[in-house]
Formats: structure tokens, sequence, C-alpha cells
């Protein structure tokens, strides 16, 4: 059957078509280079900066975030998510990016947890494991020299996705802390309704649910979102994933909610996520501005 004769299985999209609007790799041909490089900067960020203190937010084995810190105390905290399509990454990858914020005076935390692969395909407890380390971190920020009033979130692609779900967290009624715990997010290339990823070749290694659809589908939690918010996307990212993040701008904004909208020109997926490390890169800047500091 060819394509055109193919049948629709969401909106315009036939099977093979959703598959591949799903799949960064079909988008971005130089991925092993972007992660080439990521890794050569993470190593020389460490070298720079020194391990971070790595510290427990629970008892499973992954329930851990690599802690950077700037120097002094009641310092701000941005908490980071990384991506990996669910399936792969770690903490310790993304060392690149805590160089802006140390030098900026905040401190950086990047989480770990679990992979899909070790949960059986459910996407409910690394959600889980996310709001915990972020609730963990909030809970005892003054032990890390960190400001509790001043937390902000971020992450990328799955990490967006996870990240989507801190944001929409019911602070008060799930963990008895402040509804108002993040100041603000910045969400890059995520995923906020699970619909279509359901029906797409993610649920090979994802055993979607109505219940973790439901649950985990951060447009259909605006309500809960209780602070600034800004999204970002590339424009050679695939298409879903720039629908994705401009219907959950659009949502917000319907909603009364404060969000930005950042569009990266000639960015794919991967390439917009090397901005975030630079104080003059698209993202570098908006971050630093969303916190409320400039590079030291």
């Amino acid at each position: 059957m060819d394509a055109a004769s193919a049948p629709l299985v969401w909106r315009n999209y036939h099977q093979a078509a959703l598959d591949a609007a799903y799949d960064q790799a079909q988008y971005a041909p130089n991925q092993a280079d972007t992660k080439a490089r990521r890794m050569v900067m993470s190593g020389i960020a460490l070298e720079r900066l020194g391990a971070p203190d790595v510290i427990p937010y629970g008892a499973g084995a992954n329930e851990r975030f690599d802690l950077y810190r700037a120097s002094g105390r009641d310092r701000l905290l941005v908490v980071y998510v990384h991506g990996g399509a669910w399936r792969n990454g770690a903490a310790r990858d993304f060392a690149f990016l805590a160089e802006l914020f140390v030098d900026s005076g905040a401190h950086f935390a990047a989480l770990d947890f679990d992979q899909i692969d070790d949960c059986a395909g459910d996407l409910l407890p690394m959600a889980d494991q996310v709001r915990r380390g972020v609730a963990h971190l909030a809970a005892h920020a003054a032990l890390y020299g960190a400001d509790p009033a001043r937390i902000h979130v971020i992450g990328h692609s799955s990490g967006a996705h996870l990240a989507g779900c801190v944001v929409t967290t019911d602070w008060a009624g799930a963990f008895g802390l402040s509804p108002h715990l993040l100041r603000g997010g910045l969400l890059c290339s995520g995923m906020y309704d699970l619909e279509p990823v359901r029906l797409s070749a993610r649920s090979r290694y994802v055993a979607f649910t109505d219940a973790i659809e439901e649950r985990l589908s951060p447009m259909r939690h605006i309500a809960q979102v209780r602070c600034p918010l800004i999204l970002a996307h590339g424009t050679l990212e695939t298409p879903e994933f720039q629908r994705q993040t401009r219907d959950f701008a659009a949502a917000l904004e319907a909603a009364k909610k404060p969000v930005e909208l950042i569009v990266a020109t000639g960015f794919n997926h991967f390439e917009i996520l090397e901005t975030l490390a630079s104080p003059y890169g698209l993202l570098g800047r908006a971050a630093l501005k969303m916190i409320g500091l400039s590079r030291g």
C-alpha cells in the first residue's frame, strides 16, 4: 500500500508519517554529531567545575541528582530534566549546561531517574520520580545552600514532557508543599499531549494506557500551572514536535497563564539544546532572563 492510499491514523497522518513525526532521527541527520559534541562539552565543563555532588532523593538505584553549586548561600536553584526518548541519557551527560548557571550564581541540579525499560514500559513511575526529585530539592533547599522560594525547572525533549508533568503537579495535594513551589519553567521541544504519541511507533516501547495518556498529558492539566513558562522549538524539528509546542503555548495563553513561545529558526531538535549552554545563545539568554540573573 502506498502512502497516498494508506489509512489515516491521526489527523492527516498515516502510520508511517506519524511514526516519522515522532522520530527525531528522521529530521536530524546530525544527531550522532550533536551527541558527540555534547559529551566533549560536558567533559570540559566537568574539568572546570569539578565533579558534582551526587545526592539521593529516594531509595531507587537511579533516584539521585548531580548538584553543581555556585558559591554562597540562598542561591537560586535550576532543576534540569534530561531527554532521551524516555529510553536513554543520564544527568552527567548534560554537565555542559551547568556552567552557565553556576557562573551566573545559581545552583544547577540535573536529575537522574529510571528509563522506560527499567519500568516495563510504564511512564507513571518515571514521572513520579521526577516529581519526587523536585519535591526533595524544594524541601531540602536550605540544606543545599539554595533558596526554596527560587526554584526553576528546565527540560528538553522527553525531559520537557516530564518537566511539563512537574509544572502541572498538584504540589499541595500530592506533597503537602506550596502550590507556588516553582518560580518558572523552560520547556524545549517536548510532548504535551500523549494521544498522538500513543498512536505512533513509540508505543512499541512505551506501554501506553488510558491512565498514562490522561494523567501525563500536561495539556490536560493546565489549571495546575502556577508559574510563568517559556516554550521553545526549532523550525527544523519534526512537524509534530513543533505543533505540540505551539498548541500547548496557545492553550496556556487561552487559559491566561503567563507563557512565552520561542521559535528557533534553523535549529533541529538536538542543536537547539546547545544554545542553552551559552549566555548569548537563544535559550541561554532566555533562561537567564527567566531566572533574573546575568552571567557574573
